[in-house]
C-alpha cells in the first residue's frame, strides 16, 4: 500500500514537472540619445502603460551623453513611481554620461554591459562649459547633489562615488563601478541580464518583492513611434543648430540666386524641423535674433555691394548667435561641442567666397545677350548696303536689316556689329 502511495506522488511530481512554470512578461524600451522632454514623455508612458499583474520587470536600455536636467527629473520620478522593478542597463558600447548617470542610480537595479562608462555628471552651461562660481551655481550644485543623494540612499548604493560624479565629473568604467558599489550587475547581453535579475529582491514603494521572471518570460519591445524619433532626434541642440543655420542659408541661396525651387523648399523643411527641436529646448531668443542678424548683414552686403565690409562684421555676428543660442536656467547636464558652430561658420564663409568667385567671373565674361552682345559680332552681307540703303546681313545663322557705316558694301562682304539700333544693325568694315 504505502510503495503504491509513494508510486503516485512519483507520478504526480514528475506529470507537474513537465507543466512550465509561470513567469510574467518583460518589457524592454531602449533610451538612446539626448536626454530630453520627448526621452521623458517615452518612459512616463512606458511606466504608465504596465499592468503590474502580467509584467515582472521593466529594463530601459540606455546609450546616452547627458541632457537636459527637467527632463533627467521627470524620468527619475516616473522610474520611483513604477508599481514594477525597473532596470536601468547601459548597453554595449554605450555610456550613461551626465543625465544618465542619475536615471541608471534610479534604478531598482543598475547594470552595465562590460566596456561602457557612467559618471560626468557635473552640471554646465549649454555651450559645454563648467557653470561660473557664483551663488547661483552653488544653488544648483547643491541641488543637484541633493538628487543623487536621495535616489543613492533610496537603492543603498555608494554615495561618496557619485557625489564625486558632480563635483569632479569622474567617469567610472562598468567594473569600477560595480566594486566601488554604484551599479549592481555586469552583463554582457539581455540573456545574461535577465538571468542575474531573476529572483532578486527589491523594494517598490513600501513593498519588498521578488523579481519574478525567468529564462520562460516573454520579452516585450516598447519603441517610440516614428514622430517621436524624429522629434527626439531634432531635439539635440547641435541638430537643431545645424537645421536652422543650413535652413537659413539655403533659402539666402535660393533668393540670391533665382530660378529654382529646390534649395528654397530644402531650406524650408530645414528650418521647420529646426523650429520643432527649438521648442523642445531652453533657447535663448538672443541668440536667435544674432543669428537672423548675421544673415541679413551678410544679405545686405552681397545685394548693395558693399565691398564684404558688411560680410566681415556678418558672419561673427552669426557665429556668436550659436554660442548664446541655448540657455541654461537651471544647469544642463549636456555637453555642446564648439566645433559645431566652427564648422558651421567656415560652411557659411565658403559659401560667401564662392558667391564672391561668382560674382567676379560674371562680371569679367563677356554680354552675350541685348545690343552689347550683338555689338563685334561678325556679319555676311546678302544684298547691297549703304549708309541710306538698307539692305540684308546674316548673323548669328539670322537674317538681320542693316545699313553700313563704311560706304557701299556688296553682298558676300563681311563686317562687324558697330551698333543697334531697335532691330535694324549698323556694320562697318
Amino acid at each position: 500500500m504505502i510503495r503504491k502511495f509513494l508510486l503516485i506522488i512519483l507520478f504526480l511530481s514528475f506529470t507537474f514537472s513537465l507543466k512550465p512554470a509561470y513567469s510574467k512578461d518583460i518589457i524592454l524600451a531602449e533610451l538612446n540619445g539626448t536626454v530630453g522632454v520627448q526621452m521623458e514623455e517615452f518612459v512616463r508612458e512606458v511606466v504608465e502603460a504596465v499592468d503590474e499583474s502580467q509584467v515582472g520587470l521593466i529594463i530601459f536600455e540606455m546609450d546616452t551623453p547627458g541632457g537636459l536636467v527637467e527632463a533627467m527629473r521627470g524620468i527619475v520620478q516616473s522610474i520611483l513611481a513604477s508599481r514594477v522593478p525597473v532596470a536601468v542597463w547601459v548597453s554595449p558600447g554605450g555610456r550613461a554620461a551626465s543625465a544618465g548617470a542619475f536615471i541608471v542610480q534610479a534604478a531598482h537595479v543598475a547594470a552595465m554591459s562590460p566596456g561602457t562608462n557612467i559618471g560626468a555628471a557635473h552640471p554646465v552651461v549649454a555651450s559645454g562649459e563648467d557653470i561660473k562660481e557664483s551663488d547661483m551655481s552653488k544653488k544648483i550644485m547643491n541641488d543637484l547633489k541633493a538628487q543623487m543623494r536621495s535616489v543613492v540612499q533610496l537603492r543603498g548604493r555608494n554615495q561618496e562615488i557619485t557625489q564625486q560624479m558632480i563635483e569632479e565629473s569622474i567617469s567610472l568604467t562598468a567594473n569600477e563601478a560595480l566594486k566601488s558599489g554604484v551599479i549592481d550587475i555586469i552583463a554582457g547581453d539581455v540573456n545574461a541580464l535577465i538571468r542575474a535579475l531573476s529572483g532578486r529582491i527589491v523594494k517598490t514603494g513600501s513593498r519588498t518583492e521578488m523579481i519574478d521572471i525567468n529564462s520562460r518570460s516573454r520579452i516585450l519591445r516598447a519603441e517610440m513611434s516614428f514622430r517621436d524619433k524624429l522629434i527626439q532626434f531634432v531635439s539635440n541642440p547641435e541638430i537643431a543648430y545645424l537645421l536652422l543655420s543650413g535652413g537659413m542659408m539655403a533659402i539666402f541661396f535660393e533668393v540670391i540666386t533665382p530660378g529654382g525651387f529646390m534649395l528654397g523648399t530644402a531650406g524650408g523643411v530645414m528650418l521647420l524641423l529646426g523650429a520643432i527641436g527649438l521648442k523642445m529646448l531652453p533657447f535663448n531668443w538672443a541668440g536667435i535674433l544674432l543669428i537672423l542678424a548675421g544673415a541679413l548683414l551678410v544679405a545686405i552686403d552681397i545685394f548693395a555691394g558693399t565691398s564684404g565690409i558688411l560680410s566681415l562684421l556678418g558672419v561673427p555676428v552669426f557665429c556668436l548667435g550659436g554660442v548664446f543660442l541655448f540657455r541654461a536656467p537651471g544647469g544642463e547636464l549636456l555637453r555642446i561641442s564648439m566645433s559645431v558652430i566652427i564648422g558651421i561658420t567656415i560652411a557659411l564663409v565658403l559659401c560667401l567666397g564662392l558667391v564672391a568667385f561668382l560674382v567676379i567671373k560674371g562680371l569679367r565674361r563677356k554680354v552675350s545677350t541685348g545690343s552689347q552682345g550683338m555689338t563685334g559680332l561678325e556679319v555676311r552681307v546678302i544684298s547691297e548696303i549703304s549708309q541710306n540703303l538698307e539692305g540684308q546681313v546674316m548673323c548669328h545663322g539670322e537674317l538681320w536689316r542693316a545699313i553700313s557705316e563704311s560706304g557701299i558694301m556688296q553682298a558676300g562682304e563681311t563686317g562687324i556689329v558697330s551698333a543697334i539700333d531697335g532691330m535694324l544693325l549698323k556694320i562697318k568694315k
